[in-house]
């Protein structure tokens, strides 16, 4: 590493904002399937099973939330203490837009999830389905202003870069920056598989412990539906981005796909190990001129290389296979989805129909979704270096005076409680599988 601290301190922000995605994605996932759980609980001869899938999987989102609410000030502490020039370059646009997360969250946690755990036996069905709507709506909102500003740091619009930094112009252009409809469809799509394959895994478990009842099935059936769902849209989100990032972000790209020189045959390398020293792709298994469609475009129509940028641009090894494992981890994943709705058509979805050993196998994919949010984020936050906002701010800009051991020392610090929080965070799962949840108690005929 050329620049140690500039390292330490990139890997320790993508600590906490990795840590952050996690929760806030399985926050918003299962908060949409617990409204989904609500209204179908008002259908005629399913409301029991329903209202106990709801109650059960409430609780998993009430930790999803706290742990989201509180992963989210570290990520606002590092912005000062690690990039403490960066909201002088781009305060104007960032400002609003965080201001905008942080009081929605509050409201949303304030005026509603605390309606939504503990106020369901004051409230009429329909006031607390209500609740839940608006708890979901919250949480959806509070993550489309974080959007919204990682999508116009990859291609800042609505603003000018005069004086060292950036004046709004357009707050309409700067809102709906190009990436700003592909990183929401992609967020959401990721929000609905890592909660889809928690509920299968969740209830595979809980089918090992004890007696398989209704709200297990229903929850099985909705987690296996949704996972295929899910990756599907993710697939066809991914793709939407591909080229987006080929029109906007073309070293990006290049450094995708491994393509060094400008002219060459822009051949798509499945595997391989690239290697920067030598500018050669060691191993590679290629598709012969297939790249072209991932590839940005210069004024002559040639495939745009690696040498066009200088060395400015994304470290090569990590874009190429973090795309690559987050391509291949959700094309298993919707493998495994299809091959597991036409293997258990015949059974009717149902989970105590299915051998001990496949549950078993379903359990192992609990925390399927965790990974492919790591990439995920490994591919936007790193595919950008060396800039902070795309072609303008870089990281070296904006980096704190600080020694190579204090943000060493920050990163263990911060890895240690995050490793805490998130073992913590399992073992309650694990817990609320094997005992399941206290019933609430009726109260004036209401449940």
């Amino acid at each position: 590493m050329t620049n140690s601290p500039l390292w330490l301190a990139q890997i320790q922000f993508f600590t906490s904002l990795g840590f952050l995605s996690l929760f806030l994605l399985l926050e918003l996932g299962l908060a949409w399937l617990l409204v989904y759980f609500k209204l179908r609980a008002v259908s005629p001869g399913q409301r029991a099973c329903f209202i106990q899938a709801y109650r059960f999987w409430a609780r998993i989102f009430a930790l999803t939330s706290i742990l989201a609410l509180a992963a989210g000030f570290p990520v606002l502490i590092q912005l000062g203490t690690l990039w403490p020039g960066l909201m002088a370059r781009i305060g104007e646009v960032a400002g609003p837009l965080l201001a905008a997360a942080v009081l929605t969250t509050f409201i949303m946690k304030s005026c509603f999830l605390g309606a939504m755990l503990f106020g369901q036996r004051r409230m009429s069905d329909r006031a607390h389905t209500l609740v839940v709507v608006m708890v979901a709506f919250g949480t959806t909102l509070a993550l489309f202003w974080v959007l919204a500003l990682f999508a116009w740091m990859q291609a800042p619009a609505g603003a000018q870069f005069l004086e060292g930094r950036y004046q709004v112009t357009s707050w309409f252009d700067a809102l709906f920056s190009p990436f700003l409809f592909s990183f929401i469809w992609i967020a959401i799509a990721l929000a609905l598989f890592g909660a889809a394959f928690m509920m299968i895994g969740v209830t595979a478990r809980q089918s090992l412990w004890q007696p398989v009842d209704d709200s297990h099935r229903q929850v099985f059936r909705t987690g296996l539906f949704a996972a295929v769902l899910s990756s599907t849209c993710l697939i066809g989100a991914l793709g939407v981005y591909s080229q987006q990032v080929a029109e906007l972000q073309p070293g990006k790209a290049a450094a995708t796909a491994a393509y060094w020189q400008t002219g060459t045959r822009p051949d798509l390398a499945l595997v391989g190990w690239p290697s920067e020293t030598q500018q050669v792709t060691r191993g590679a298994v290629s598709i012969p001129s297939l790249g072209r469609f991932a590839l940005g475009r210069d004024e002559i129509g040639r495939a745009v290389g690696l040498d066009e940028f200088a060395g400015m641009h994304a470290p090569v090894a990590l874009t190429f296979w973090s795309w690559r494992f987050l391509i291949l981890a959700v094309v298993l994943a919707w493998l495994l989805g299809v091959w597991f709705l036409f293997r258990l058509r015949r059974k009717s979805f149902d989970i105590s129909a299915i051998s001990q050993r496949m549950r078993r196998g379903f359990s192992g994919l609990t925390y399927l979704g965790l990974p492919v949010f790591v990439f995920w984020l490994a591919y936007v936050w790193f595919g950008q270096l060396p800039y902070a906002v795309n072609g303008s701010v870089t990281t070296t800009e904006i980096l704190a005076v600080t020694g190579a051991g204090e943000i060493f020392a920050g990163l263990l610090a911060y890895s240690a409680v995050y490793v805490l929080f998130f073992v913590a965070f399992v073992r309650l799962v694990r817990y609320f599988m094997r005992y399941g949840v206290i019933p609430v108690g009726r109260q004036r005929g209401r449940a």
